[in-house]
């Protein structure tokens, strides 16, 4: 899966970036840092299956610390978006043309207002601006693909009586929206069945809903401990109760991220403590005093990153982190739990074992819980953290 970091300039999003990834990107603070956009591997946190099986995990991609399975996805930092980019103001264009492939986003704000709405030094500017307009760019951008041709698109769908979802689906194929997107939008909106006479604003209504199912977002309230940031963030958590909005600090989790990398302290990634291991100096120690007690101690979710991209995957678009495991032996050569594989909400046995290799679902006999030593027929729904070895023919 693909997750694009969103926003107007400079509130962090490289920032955010190079925290969650580390890996080199230009980071400052003027508008248009970014001009291309920067890819790389993030990780979402899981509770790995080592422990109940006594053992020591040995991943093949990712890592883990103290029984916390990092698993990577794909991280999309893109050029900042301003006002009017639905109609090529800024980089508007490049920015929506890279978040095509996107499967949910990431809104990086400036939660303590010190940057207007073009990504410019100020003071007090008002965050839930941002979120505003940025969910109204994003509605244009759906509702100019939608009606692209939309005239004799929606009579050829009345004339010829063809599914309204499936020709829904083909106009929005560029944007990886699939047909039960549609359909579930369909069924809550509730629009006249002859498209061709929706209004204006049952267009826009739909093409709302319809980003919103297809595109969900969650709001990283990044700068969380400069200026204003606690008091605003109080401040949109009433305001948008429906949204989902995490505190953040970039800044705060890049920085004790360098020094893990460093070996200065001992930090997991989305904890709320860190160990120093080595002596520092007055000025480092006191640096990570600072983040302790204004970051770390201050919000549930510590520095937020990685609670951010947690959210995206697992709340957001539903995924399950499932470990091919065997309930006879855990491993070969020194081998132990390499893969921690993350499947859609829904998957059931045999889909995994598709997803492992086709000939694994071609000859299915049984899936077999490594925990419990169970037979699983081929129809049993995949459970979060689900350790299972497939059985064939």
């Amino acid at each position: 899966m693909l997750i694009g970091l969103v926003g107007k300039p400079s509130v962090g999003k490289s920032t955010f970036y190079k925290a969650a990834t580390l890996a080199e990107v230009e980071i400052a603070n003027y508008p248009f840092t970014t001009i291309h956009a920067s890819r790389g591997a993030a990780y979402v946190k899981v509770d790995c299956a080592e422990r109940e099986f006594n053992t020591k995990c040995t991943p093949n991609k990712g890592f883990c610390i103290r029984g916390n399975r990092f698993v990577p996805i794909e991280l999309m930092d893109v050029a900042g978006l301003v006002p009017g980019a639905s109609e090529g103001k800024g980089l508007g264009n490049q920015f929506l043309n890279d978040l095509r492939d996107a499967d949910s986003f990431i809104q990086v704000i400036d939660v303590s207002g010190t940057t207007d709405i073009e990504g410019k030094p100020t003071e007090g500017h008002d965050p839930s601006i941002d979120i505003d307009f940025l969910e109204t760019e994003l509605d244009n951008w759906y509702k100019n693909i939608f009606i692209k041709g939309w005239g004799t698109f929606a009579r050829r769908v009345d004339l010829q009586g063809k599914k309204l979802s499936e020709a829904l689906t083909a106009q929005f194929s560029g944007l990886k929206v699939k047909e039960y997107h549609i359909e579930d939008t369909l069924l809550e909106v509730k629009l006249p069945e002859k498209c061709s006479t929706w209004s204006e604003d049952e267009v826009g209504v739909f093409v709302s809903a319809l980003r919103r199912a297809s595109k969900p977002m969650v709001i990283a309230a990044n700068k969380i401990d400069i200026a204003s940031g606690a008091e605003n963030y109080e401040k949109l958590k009433l305001k948008y109760p429906h949204l989902m909005i995490i505190p953040c600090s970039a800044d705060s989790e890049l920085a004790l991220r360098h020094a893990a990398k460093a070996g200065m302290i001992e930090y997991v990634p989305g904890e709320k403590n860190f160990k120093i291991l080595k002596e520092l100096n007055e000025k480092q120690i006191e640096a990570l005093n600072d983040i302790k007690k204004n970051v770390l101690e201050k919000y549930e979710f510590g520095t937020g990153v990685q609670e951010v991209l947690n959210r995206s995957v697992f709340d957001l678009l539903g995924y399950l982190p499932i470990f091919p495991a065997s309930a006879g032996r855990m491993g070969q050569n020194g081998k132990v739990l390499q893969d921690c594989f993350l499947l859609p909400g829904g998957s059931t046995a045999l889909d995994f074992a598709f997803f492992l290799h086709t000939d694994f679902g071609n000859n299915f006999i049984k899936a077999i819980d490594a925990r419990t030593k169970r037979a699983l027929r081929k129809e049993y729904k995949l459970k979060a953290r689900d350790a299972l070895e497939i059985i064939t023919r």
